[in-house]
């Protein structure tokens, strides 16, 4: 299952510059660690603001949900997912099921 995930960071202005940066390391590091397995395919930055856009290629909803509540930036984060079906005008797929 593919989804399309916009997450934004919104960090305390506050928050203690050590504690910032630990939660920074882990979220690059656990978001790799998903990158890897492949079920976290894509991800773009979005210009000019503490954001992401993102796809996930996923078995379930949990799974997305899993992966999503253990990033360490979740209770930081306001996140829209989007479920995504194949479109019938894409190429792609008329390249596939000519």
């Amino acid at each position: 299952m593919l989804f399309a995930v916009k997450m934004d960071v919104h960090l305390p202005p506050d928050m203690d510059s050590d504690v910032k940066a630990d939660i920074l390391a882990r979220e690059k590091a656990y978001s790799q660690e998903v990158q890897t397995s492949g079920e976290w395919p894509h991800i773009w930055r979005c210009v000019g603001q503490y954001s992401n856009l993102s796809i996930f290629d996923v078995d379930s909803n949990q799974r997305l949900h899993d992966i999503l509540s253990q990033l360490p930036l979740f209770p930081y984060m306001h996140i829209d997912v989007t479920p995504l079906a194949t479109h019938p005008s894409d190429i792609a797929l008329l390249e596939r099921n000519p």
